[in-house]
């Protein structure tokens, strides 16, 4: 049985509440799990001790048996100290697009020709 470890959405419209749950992959996301092991609420501040809480001595249980953690609960995982840090890069997307681009070097042509005047 393939497990996972992700969230499951609670809470009303607009207003998101999750649960971090250990379900069989197969399942519905909102649907049949195994095990609750926390919950995060992301209206919360990020500095907030109430935003996300895990049962950490389950959740590395949960891991010990094969369980696979979604990408965004690996990130609670990783800030919680219990799985090691993955490098995440994704340097093109950090890229300004083609027009903006443009606009860049065009402002700096105009400020460099700014410049030179000044200094003549």
């Amino acid at each position: 049985m393939a497990t996972r470890i992700r969230l499951a959405r609670g809470g009303s419209k607009k207003r998101p509440y999750y649960s971090i749950v250990a379900a069989d992959a197969r399942m519905p996301r909102d649907g049949r799990f195994l095990e609750k092991l926390g919950t995060y609420n992301p209206l919360l501040p990020k500095d907030s001790e109430e935003r996300v809480k895990l049962d950490l001595e389950r959740v590395k249980h949960w891991l010990a048996q094969g369980a696979l953690p979604t990408d965004r609960v690996s990130r609670f995982l990783e800030a919680a100290g219990v799985l090691a840090a993955k490098p995440r890069s994704n340097p093109s997307k950090a890229q300004p697009g083609k027009k903006a681009t443009e606009r860049a070097t065009a402002r700096a042509a105009k400020a460099a020709a700014a410049e030179e005047a000044a200094a003549e």
